[in-house]
């Protein structure tokens, strides 16, 4: 590297590992290009570990195909604008259908990146109260929406119990394969290394998933259970622990409402009864569970495959129950809650004087779709699209998402929404989804964008606070000057307000920090009176955070901020549900319990059903533009047990077709014995060649959208989340 280099520290917002990085960049007066990432040594959470994904940021940056300026389409073509044509066009295009059909006539739709990056974080509030519909959706209702809803049910907010991986000698994951995906709801650089570092110590890891995934195969114990019966089996190890007397709550217990009525409820589910129906052995369930209470300390840990299926919120509800019952809860080694330095409840409120959670205040206009956080399963938005009537959506926002790529039925979404009368997107790419739009609003690169993990951190197996400000410059050009991502937003909410395509955003801005500052008012707000943006609103959550930080503090540790392992006993403090307790008996989980004492009775085995997965080189559907990270065999297949491929003709390497209730695809056959019989397997976010689509690289890889197999029926009826695993398939060769 050239003497005069510079080197910038910054956290990686690609996944949820939050990652330090080390960054080096060309010399002052050169072009600002990356000539090198690698882990920051120093970084105080993730010390020097980086994964494929986080070296690529400079390739992101680069890449030819995001959008440097807005774009509107003009005669189905898109013509690239300035910034105020392109806000004057959002103007021209949305307002006259707000007026003349109201507010409902138009959804918004938030996409998964918008919580790794703190311009959406923080304004898109600002923009959903501007826009002021019903028709909210995000990418949460395919994802964690029932461990988010679970929590709220169980501890009166969505403070998530974390495992402590640095501390626990037993430590069971079902539905997470954190050597792929580095983590979920469980922010932990390294993940594999702590995972390591339990077996180094002496400890367990039980692995319950229905392929040997890269983490099953490091794993001491394998269980590969069928898809969809993860409730069952966590039922069953409850049932364990209270018939066998080894439930031990401790402390917990004069916190918690309904532990008495459990044993009745769960009686049903003994490792007998449970065993056909999840494909494991009634010995090896009742062992995990005197494992569990045996171990001096233990956690249970579920995660996407957990949330995406059809008992996906009593499978989350479960992880925590049981956790409670083996006496694990809120304990050094076992699952504890975090606390960040800007968001969760800190142990200086007052016990009990939460007001909970409700969930089903208003439902969807067609199909019934009950709301949860004031959103409605994204099962509802093409319904909402088609469906003629008084409320009818005939527009749509999307921020950092791409539902044709994320979201169940995949055709049908793509249809509905070349249907759409106008669509505004928030958006470096013209992928599958953002190819229908009007208008695409480009937000700038992770290297221009300033970060802080505002969501993530509160789900952290260790508490501490990274600030990262912009490595690169906003690009300049004809066009002007590029638009930061906050200023993006608050154009829209400008817009949508009524005040108009050209109007001052800083009284927005100004009422976004008031918000913030609370009742420390204007005395709060005169010592951020320097700052604009996520910066000033940031430095004003550290201040009245658990910890008194200030940004400037963050700013003067490029590092990072050390704040301490995870502390026990943060219950009943962090408790917010009208009791002051915990609710281990919530009335939604009481009442959906008979729909699992239904499927006991089903017959499991009928049908071959289709599970996703995931690669450490992969991010969803947005990472398979970058070369580096898609180059070498195909990683888009389908994986079949060989008993399988020999029942149904298939041969490995040749095509086979996968169809589903509402759709097919033709996809190349890798049969392995890493999967369990009469269980299939296609990665997901693949699928970026339909017509329009600018993603080069992408689309010349072999890939296909498993989303055109999972459906939008088949669902957790409790929190609309989509099952994405389990879904009945057929497969025959091509």
């Amino acid at each position: 590297m050239a003497d005069d280099s510079r080197t910038a520290y910054r956290t990686c917002p690609l996944c949820e590992a939050g990652c330090g990085l080390e960054i080096t960049l060309a010399p002052p007066g050169s072009a600002d290009t990356v000539q090198r990432i690698r882990g920051d040594r120093d970084d105080v959470f993730s010390r020097g570990f980086i994964c494929p994904k986080g070296s690529t940021l400079g390739h992101l940056h680069d890449d030819p195909d995001r959008l440097r300026h807005p774009v509107v389409k003009r005669d189905g073509v898109f013509v690239e604008v300035g910034w105020d044509e392109a806000f004057a066009e959002v103007e021209a295009r949305l307002m006259p259908i707000l007026d003349e059909h109201g507010r409902d006539a138009c959804a918004i739709y938030l996409g998964n990146p918008g919580a790794h990056s703190i311009g959406p974080m923080i304004y898109n509030r600002a923009l959903i109260t501007a826009l002021g519909t019903r028709n909210r959706f995000s990418a949460s209702t395919v994802d964690q929406r029932p461990k988010e809803m679970s929590a709220a049910m169980m501890f009166g907010s969505v403070a998530v119990p974390v495992p402590d991986l640095d501390h626990t000698d037993f430590l069971l994951m079902l539905g997470a394969n954190p050597y792929a995906s580095n983590g979920s709801l469980c922010t932990a650089p390294d993940f594999p290394g702590r995972l390591e570092a339990i077996q180094a110590r002496g400890g367990t890891i039980v692995v319950v998933d229905p392929r040997r995934s890269e983490t099953a195969v490091k794993a001491d114990r394998h269980l590969a259970i069928r898809p969809g019966t993860d409730a069952h089996l966590l039922a069953a190890i409850a049932n364990v622990l209270l018939a066998d007397g080894l439930a031990a709550p401790g402390r917990l217990a004069e916190h918690t409402n309904g532990l008495d009525e459990l044993p009745a409820l769960l009686q049903p589910y003994t490792p007998e009864t449970v065993a056909p129906v999840c494909g494991i052995e009634a010995a090896a369930i009742r062992s995990l569970a005197h494992d569990l209470a045996s171990a001096p300390t233990a956690a249970v840990y579920g995660r996407i495959g957990t949330c995406t299926q059809e008992f996906g919120t009593l499978a989350s509800w479960l992880v925590d129950v049981v956790n409670l019952l083996s006496g694990n809860l809120d304990r050094r080694g076992g699952a504890m809650f975090p606390m960040g330095a800007t968001g969760q409840p800190s142990t200086k409120g007052t016990p009990g004087s939460g007001r909970g959670t409700r969930f089903g205040r208003v439902v969807s206009r067609v199909g019934k779709h009950p709301e949860s956080f004031g959103e409605f399963s994204v099962a509802a938005l093409p319904e909402e699209i088609e469906t003629p009537g008084d409320g009818q959506v005939r527009a749509l926002v999307t921020v950092a998402g791409n539902p044709v790529s994320s979201n169940p039925n995949a055709n049908r979404l793509d249809a509905a929404l070349a249907s759409l009368e106008c669509m505004v997107c928030v958006d470096p790419y013209i992928n599958e989804t953002t190819r229908h739009a009007d208008v695409i609003l480009p937000p700038p690169s992770a290297l221009q964008k300033s970060h802080y993990d505002l969501a993530l951190l509160n789900f952290a197996v260790h508490n501490v606070a990274n600030y990262s400000p912009a490595v690169l410059p906003l690009d300049t050009d004809d066009h002007g000057v590029a638009m930061n991502e906050w200023e993006i937003l608050l154009r829209l909410t400008a817009i949508v307000s009524g005040m108009g395509a050209q109007a001052d955003i800083g009284p927005l801005d100004d009422m976004v920090a008031a918000s913030v500052a609370g009742a420390a008012g204007d005395e709060l707000l005169a010592e951020v009176a320097d700052r604009r943006g996520p910066e000033r609103v940031l430095d004003l959550m550290l201040r009245t955070g658990p910890y008194g930080l200030t940004l400037t503090e963050l700013e003067a540790n490029p590092h990072g901020v050390d704040l301490g392992p995870l502390q026990p006993d943060r219950i009943p403090d962090l408790l917010r549900t009208p009791s002051g307790k915990i609710e281990a008996l919530p009335d939604l989980m009481r009442d959906d319990l008979a729909r699992l004492d239904q499927s006991l009775d089903r017959d499991w085995a009928s049908s071959l059903v289709l599970v996703g997965r995931r690669h450490v080189r992969s991010n969803n559907s947005w990472m398979h533009n970058v070369r580096v990270l898609v180059k070498g065999r195909n990683r888009c297949t389908l994986q079949v047990h060989p008993d399988d491929a020999e029942r149904l003709g298939l041969t490995d390497g040749a095509p086979a077709r996968v169809r589903s209730r509402v759709g097919e695809v033709a996809i190349d056959v890798e049969v392995t014995d890493g999967i369990r019989p009469g269980v299939v397997s296609i990665p997901h976010g693949f699928g970026q060649n339909l017509p329009g689509v600018r993603l080069r690289v992408a689309q010349e890889y072999r890939g296909v959208n498993t989303n055109v197999l999972t459906d939008d029926a088949f669902a957790d009826p409790v929190s609309g989340n989509i099952a994405l695993n389990g879904v009945p398939v057929t497969v025959e060769p091509v």
